[in-house]
């Protein structure tokens, strides 16, 4: 058995001609894809424990089957590279109240991921983060995706399958239908406000130079003023004129 994650169908259909060859190689002569029933938790939950890394290769598996409340159960712990905490929820089937029991998965390990943390210390894992959801399904109702859509401040991932038969292979085939992505703009937001409060200012302080710079030359241009000096010259030459006659 293999866990195939596709994005889209022309992804699917290359992985299908690869298999062709190898069938053809093979001397197979059935290669119609057929899909498979699968009714059993346990078995949709032991495929991707031991595939994990086909859904994100940054995921490491901490443990399975934790009991969170009387009837809810969390499926998968995981976390990833960055040691955010990840909860799988699985279903065989359509059912909304997956989306329940997630949601109290994920608040459960919210409040206790220092206690995980303590309790599961060879693994990486930050307690600062809040956990993300992994939502696996054959199918989700409008319900639920507009639940999810609505969620504000959580990453929930909705992951499709299908349990396919090609020949004597079985796989499980997942496709991401719908991502939250992580809420992270509130740095651009802030240095778009700063950009303006520092505009003015420099505006402001500029115009007062040149208000300076204009009346220095009107100052030094008024203060030379030779005029008086000229008015007192006859009279120094009356005196030396007195002076003289004096001697004589």
């Amino acid at each position: 058995m293999s866990i195939v994650k596709l994005n889209s169908d022309l992804e699917f259909i290359t992985y299908l001609s690869i298999l062709h060859v190898s069938f053809h190689k093979s001397k197979v002569k059935s290669l119609t894809i057929e899909k498979i029933k699968l009714e059993s938790h346990k078995e949709l939950e032991e495929m991707l424990t031991t595939e994990i890394t086909q859904i994100d290769k940054d995921l490491s598996v901490i443990c399975n089957n934790v009991p969170v409340m009387d009837k809810a159960t969390m499926d998968i712990l995981c976390h990833d590279s960055n040691g955010q905490l990840v909860i799988l929820q699985l279903s065989t089937s359509e059912d909304d109240t997956m989306f329940l029991h997630g949601i109290q998965s994920l608040d459960y390990a919210d409040k206790f991921k220092s206690f995980l943390k303590a309790t599961y210390n060879k693994q990486k894992i930050d307690d600062k983060q809040k956990p993300r959801l992994i939502l696996i399904a054959p199918s989700f109702s409008d319900a639920v995706r507009n639940a999810v859509e609505g969620m504000k401040g959580l990453r929930i991932d909705l992951y499709e399958w299908e349990y396919l038969k090609l020949g004597d292979q079985k796989g499980l085939r997942l496709q991401p239908i719908f991502s939250t992505g992580p809420p992270a703009k509130p740095k651009e937001e802030k240095a778009a406000k700063k950009e303006p409060e520092q505009k003015p200012v420099k505006k402001k302080e500029s115009e007062p130079e040149q208000m300076e710079e204009k009346e220095v030359p009107q100052q030094i241009q008024q203060s030379p003023q030779p005029e008086p000096q000229r008015e007192f010259k006859p009279e120094q030459e009356d005196e030396q004129h007195k002076r003289k006659l004096k001697l004589f």
